[in-house]
């Protein structure tokens, strides 16, 4: 069956995520539709993963399997002449028969932009913190974030996951203008987990967080008097899912802003 690796990027703000849903509108649910236009079947499509309401991609990667093989540009085009303005058909590769796009990913990487400064153009891409920020502190914190940790603190309905353990690759913080970016990498993410963790961080880095209560709660530890990273997790507008990565595919870029938003 003619299979293809699909790389998307949408604007999540409209949408009740990734994952199609029968009563509420999807980014998977608006690109099905498209694609049934232009080819008529969708055999299987797929995403690396979900993505919650509101929350963006810069290259969401998803499979697709169609009855009949199709040209991949001429079909990428088409169906981009069929998606709404905020959901856009990055590339179309075909791809082999068994590819699946969660399955096979190595690597997922999300980027959070958090703002300094009020924003009248990119409101819909940061989470605006009025408290003053020491990233320096913030990055101190996030290098701890590397390796196997127990992030049941920080995900949505614990006792629901198979585990709570995550091996996170790497965890950068730069600031870039009036941004501070917080990227993290690792083989999959909890729900609510990046969220949480940039919430609890940006907590931490206005000085109401002391380092070790985070380094306790990044070990599974609720320390006395701190508080859960459930009253401190951030919007989902500043989220990106910024690169899913398989064997093969080129290493992660510098640490950038997805929408910049320069300092005053």
């Amino acid at each position: 069956m003619p299979t293809y690796r699909l790389t998307v990027e949408y604007e999540g703000t409209r949408y009740r995520g990734w994952q199609e849903q029968q009563n509420a509108r999807s980014v998977a649910g608006e690109l099905r539709r498209a694609i049934v236009e232009v080819a008529g079947e969708v055999k299987d499509l797929g995403g690396s993963g979900r993505t919650d309401a509101g929350v963006h991609a810069l290259a969401q990667v998803a499979h697709l399997r169609l009855p009949r093989a199709v040209e991949p540009e001429p079909f990428r085009r088409a169906v981009n002449d069929r998606l709404p303005p905020d959901i856009h058909l990055l590339a179309v590769a075909p791809a082999a028969a068994s590819f699946h796009a969660r399955h096979d990913a190595v690597s997922r990487s999300y980027l959070y932009q958090v703002s300094r400064r009020r924003t009248a153009l990119a409101k819909r891409f940061v989470w605006w913190v009025k408290d003053p920020l020491d990233a320096g502190r913030m990055g101190e914190a996030a290098a701890g974030l590397a390796g196997r940790h127990d992030f049941r603190l920080f995900c949505e309905r614990p006792g629901e996951q198979p585990s709570t353990l995550v091996v996170v690759e790497s965890a950068e913080i730069v600031s870039a203008g009036a941004l501070v970016l917080v990227r993290l990498t690792a083989s999959h993410f909890l729900w609510k987990m990046v969220r949480r963790v940039v919430g609890a961080l940006v907590r931490l880095g206005s000085g109401r967080l002391a380092p070790d209560d985070f380094a306790a709660l990044v070990d599974g530890r609720a320390p006395r008097g701190a508080g859960l990273p459930a009253e401190w997790t951030a919007p989902p507008s500043g989220l990106f899912l910024e690169r899913v990565r398989y064997a093969g595919d080129p290493p992660l870029p510098p640490l950038a802003a997805a929408v910049p938003v320069a300092a005053e």
